[in-house]
């Protein structure tokens, strides 16, 4: 028998004092985007909150309220967990902050582009010089545009509209966009379009390879892919009724 270890993309939740507040905060992002937390892991840090074990029940019970799964915690005391919570995890590599743009006076919304911690040695965008992509304070707008390839470990949040990608989305990396996301080159990690509930959204890409692609929060992983659209030709794919479809770009 033989144990493996595998690293996971995950978005750290860390919880401020005042809490009331924080979380007010926090349900104004899922109002704004209903999709935001539907696809992605979730370690829960509470180690700057002076908190007890009732308040940590509370926590993660008005979190689960707005069907935020966590999957683990950090910073908790070990005795306050057992049966039905999740497990305690230690050591994870910290990475660059990315603040949150200012919104936009035509939209009145956030733009975010985060890095996403991985369990590996060293993180992901230290690797071949990569830095985190940063966007600028006007990209707060109904389409974005990234000029360079995501590179694995990386994430990019932009719950206002397109997403478009000149290059290709690398294995590990995501891209969750409220409108259509369009790649230039080969979709190899995760594309989460119309993620603010468009369901008319769609995901173009110049080749197909991707561990998951979704839609309004329906979704296709690699294995439901069919073998001739996987990695070899240009296609579209967009919601009908409640399935995915996809085709080839003529």
């Amino acid at each position: 028998m033989r144990f493996r270890g595998r690293s996971f993309l995950a978005l750290m939740l860390s919880p401020e004092a005042p809490l009331d507040a924080w979380l007010d905060e926090l349900y104004n992002l899922i109002d704004r985007s209903p999709g935001f937390f539907g696809a992605r892991a979730v370690i829960l840090d509470v180690s700057s909150l002076d908190i007890d074990k009732q308040g940590l029940i509370d926590l993660l019970a008005r979190l689960n309220e707005r069907r935020i799964q966590v999957m683990g915690i950090e910073g908790a005391k070990e005795s306050w967990l057992g049966p039905g919570f999740p497990p305690l995890v230690r050591g994870g590599k910290q990475v660059n902050e990315v603040d949150i743009p200012a919104p936009a006076a035509t939209t009145g919304e956030k733009a975010a582009i985060e890095t996403s911690p991985t369990a590996s040695p060293t993180a992901v965008a230290k690797e071949d010089n990569a830095a985190p992509i940063a966007i600028p304070q006007e990209a707060a707008r109904p389409s974005l545009l990234i000029d360079q390839p995501v590179r694995s470990g990386q994430s990019i949040v932009f719950p206002q509209g397109d997403v478009t990608i000149i290059g290709s989305i690398a294995s590990g990396a995501e891209v969750i966009a409220g409108g259509s996301i369009h790649v230039y080159g080969a979709l190899r990690g995760r594309a989460l379009a119309g993620c603010a509930g468009h369901a008319s959204a769609r995901i173009f890409c110049g080749k197909l390879e991707a561990e998951l692609v979704a839609i309004d929060g329906l979704y296709k992983t690699a294995e439901a892919l069919d073998d001739h659209q996987f990695g070899k030709q240009a296609v579209q794919i967009w919601l009908e009724g409640d399935a995915i479809k996809i085709a080839p770009l003529n």
